[in-house]
């Protein structure tokens, strides 16, 4: 009798267990649907913009005005605040918990950092669709990078911040290249056309990702070398500097596609990331 009572009480255990798992699986894939409708809106603007159609800001701040001048875009701007906060949640879960393999120090400590970084988007998207737009990617930029530069040894904190940014970008292409994000991917029960998909756009997009973080590192180095903060620039600035290479703006379609297929892909991490 009394191991019919235990046993049924470790049923409700596991199902309440079951239930927060399934929670927290939710609340992460909810964020990657936020983070891919975000890169999909910015790899278009930075088209518009290869192409002299668009007056908008290729970053987050412009992806978010291109929301708020649709029909209904004050409550979808509501639905990517609730998503980038479930994706901070998630982090920040992750961090604590710290499961297979995010459960190394370096891992834990990175989604510590991610959890605070999609709580800052969050309540940023939040007060945009308050009317609160503030200023643009590229003048806060500018502004970190002065008040920064006004610090005690400023030179070098944001030389080796513009080292940091580098060394991510080319880390995330890298990562991106050797297909190590198919780690974090269950592909088993799809097709193999599927894989081949899901597999091209976490190539194409986490290498065109890391190019702009890496390219935005070089100029936040430059500024420090320079003492100068206006050398500094954000994703929308940097990403207008490629429509200033030899290739011309074929290399900033280049690296919009590149975006849009990253959000494709967090389209696909939503439904096959192993959570």
């Amino acid at each position: 009798m009394a191991s019919s009572h235990i046993q049924k009480n470790h049923g409700r255990l596991g199902g309440n267990h079951l239930t927060q798992e399934e929670t927290v699986s939710a609340a992460g894939r909810a964020g990657f649907v936020a983070r891919g409708v975000v890169y999909v809106l910015i790899g278009v603007l930075a088209i518009r913009i290869a192409f002299g159609a668009g007056g908008g800001e290729a970053d987050r701040e412009g992806a978010l005005a291109e929301v708020a001048g649709k029909p209904f875009g004050i409550a979808v701007l509501w639905a990517l605040a609730v998503g980038f906060g479930c994706m901070a949640v998630w982090r920040g879960i992750a961090a604590v918990r710290g499961r297979g393999r995010d459960g190394k120090v370096t891992a834990r400590v990175m989604n510590g950092g991610r959890a605070v970084f999609y709580a800052s988007v969050c309540w940023g998207t939040a007060a945009f669709a308050t009317g609160d737009r503030g200023s643009g990617g590229d003048a806060k930029s500018r502004d970190w990078t002065r008040t920064a530069l006004q610090l005690p040894y400023g030179q070098q904190l944001v030389g080796a911040g513009g080292c940091v940014l580098i060394g991510v970008g080319v880390g995330i292409a890298v990562r991106a290249a050797m297909r190590r994000f198919l780690r974090r991917l269950d592909l088993s029960s799809t097709p193999t056309g599927t894989r081949h998909v899901v597999t091209a756009l976490g190539v194409g997009g986490g290498v065109a990702r890391g190019m702009v973080g890496a390219a935005a590192g070089i100029f936040v180095l430059v500024a420090a070398i320079r003492f100068d903060p206006q050398q500094a620039k954000g994703v929308d600035a940097t990403l207008r500097s490629f429509a200033g290479t030899p290739a011309g703006p074929w290399l900033l379609v280049a690296v919009a596609i590149g975006l849009m297929l990253f959000g494709a892909f967090s389209f696909a991490s939503a439904r096959w990331r192993r959570m």
